[in-house]
């Protein structure tokens, strides 16, 4: 949960997420891969010009070994690293304090002892990336995704596998077509939602009437599917609200009139791919019997009632205020998502003849499949097990990912289009506007890298998108609030 007390209740959703999933960092000017992300477009931004690392003398040599994927042979500079290793270990003998010696005494070996092999990996790893850089510089390669670096034969030789940016010819925006939406928020959907949030809040009265849509109906149920009953004794126990496509339609149906202990035999056909074996594609005589049906009561919009969602005093008017503002966050971030779709649409049908980086469409094709296998977890459920090219399924979506990340990255780099950072505390401060306590949640967002690389990911990625979308062909539609959330 973000940020202290969490957010209010009558936050309607978080903006709900598009087609593609989006991890853009900061700027174009960056290199960037980050396959566990689960949100938006996916963008390998690559590296464009960059300023010589001093003291990096490269010698590495090139291999291609695919149409998108080279292998890089090089080294780290002996002297370089021997050097960097030194001079840390002299900062830290004048500066640590080690019981028995006089601060800045400490003899040399002690300090090699205790924390030589710490400095040696540290500066191993930071000469690696500058070599590493060094190399992709020299040899004017613009990776996509995440190099996979393994040791050479040399105590200090790598062996880089990197996966190419694939050459888009023109890439000319002007040429897509793309629908622009656009809604507003009246004193309707205000209304709406605040009965939407009084049945979030219901309570339920016996009725002695016949069922309606609407009502809870407590209910046991069994089947006879030929010579075979489900269950083989007993009947199976469950509750239903009428209307709200919780059970097989003509089932759920069939609950309406019924009152309290009333019993009903039903004739339902279920469809071929039902997802009960024993049922599918057969005509079955399902019993229904309401145990108890009730009516829902909706609690008033008193003081009390607004208080309980945050609203402090209970004011009605500060309370729509409130709704506004958050119906206001989820319709921005609902546009958003659809032209994104828009937006990644017409970049798919424009160059979906391009080859794609494999390892890259691999990799993203394991993350959807993992985001599904985890979606499945959370609603309780159990995805079995799962075969290992289970993967192979998600490729389609996943080049069209890969496809639409990329080019998004090359329209950022082609255009230098940089970071707004008035656009990313504007967008920092509406998020934080849902929370009890907005300036903590904000001084959290600026205290956490990784929250803030987030949210500059979203926000640079939604400025390539407007970008986008304002130079191409488009038409305006207007749709009503409640359309334009529908996704």
């Amino acid at each position: 949960m973000l940020g202290p007390g969490g957010p209010r209740a009558f936050s309607v959703r978080a903006g709900g997420a598009g087609v593609y999933r989006r991890n853009y960092r900061a700027a174009a000017g960056m290199r960037v891969h980050d396959p566990a992300s689960k949100t938006r477009f996916i963008h390998h931004i690559v590296p464009g010009p960059m300023p010589p690392v001093a003291g990096v003398n490269m010698q590495a040599s090139i291999e291609s070994t695919g149409n998108l994927e080279r292998r890089l042979t090089f080294s780290l500079p002996e002297d370089r690293l021997q050097t960097h290793i030194s001079g840390r270990l002299g900062e830290i003998a004048r500066t640590t304090r080690i019981k028995g010696f006089r601060p800045g005494k400490v003899p040399a070996k002690v300090i090699e002892q205790r924390f030589g092999q710490q400095v040696r990996s540290e500066a191993v790893d930071g000469l690696l990336r500058e070599t590493f850089d060094a190399a992709l510089r020299e040899h004017e390669l613009r990776i996509a995704g995440t190099p996979r670096i393994d040791k050479g034969e040399g105590e200090l030789s790598f062996v880089a596998t990197v996966e190419l940016v694939p050459d888009f010819g023109d890439v000319d925006v002007s040429k897509l077509t793309v629908v622009r939406h656009s809604a507003e928020i009246n004193d309707a959907d205000i209304d709406q939602m605040i009965t939407n949030l009084r049945e979030q809040r219901r309570s339920w009265s016996p009725v002695t009437r016949g069922a309606q849509d609407g009502d809870l109906v407590a209910l046991e149920t069994w089947s006879q599917a030929g010579d075979e009953r489900l269950p083989a004794e007993g009947t199976e126990k469950g509750s239903v609200i009428v209307g709200q496509g919780m059970m097989f339609e003509q089932i759920e149906q069939g609950l309406v009139g019924l009152t309290a202990g009333e019993e009903k035999t039903l004739d339902v056909e279920f469809p071929a791919d039902w997802r009960v074996p024993a049922l599918a594609g057969k005509q079955v005589k399902v019993t229904v019997k309401a145990v108890d049906v009730s009516a829902p009561v909706l609690p008033e919009v008193d003081a009390e009632f607004i208080k309980s969602f945050g609203v402090k005093g209970g004011d009605v008017e500060q309370f729509r205020k409130d709704i506004r503002a958050n119906l206001e966050r989820e319709l921005k971030g609902a546009l958003m998502n659809r032209l994104r779709r828009e937006v990644g649409e017409q970049l798919i049908a424009a160059y979906a003849s391009v080859e794609m980086p494999p390892r890259l469409v691999e990799n993203e094709a394991r993350a959807m499949l993992d985001q599904q296998l985890e979606q499945i977890r959370r609603s309780g459920r159990n995805p079995g097990d799962v075969p290992a090219d289970a993967h192979e399924g998600f490729k389609d979506a996943a080049a069209k990912r890969v496809l639409v990340g990329l080019l998004v990255g090359e329209v950022a780099r082609r255009n230098d289009l940089r970071l707004d950072p008035k656009r990313l505390n504007e967008t920092m401060r509406l998020i934080a506007s849902t929370y009890e306590e907005p300036e903590q949640v904000i001084e959290m967002y600026r205290n956490d890298p990784q929250l803030m690389s987030g949210l500059q990911n979203r926000v640079m990625e939604e400025q390539v998108i407007d970008w986008i979308a304002e130079r191409a062909q488009h038409t305006e539609e207007k749709l009503s609030f409640q359309d334009a959330i529908r996704q």
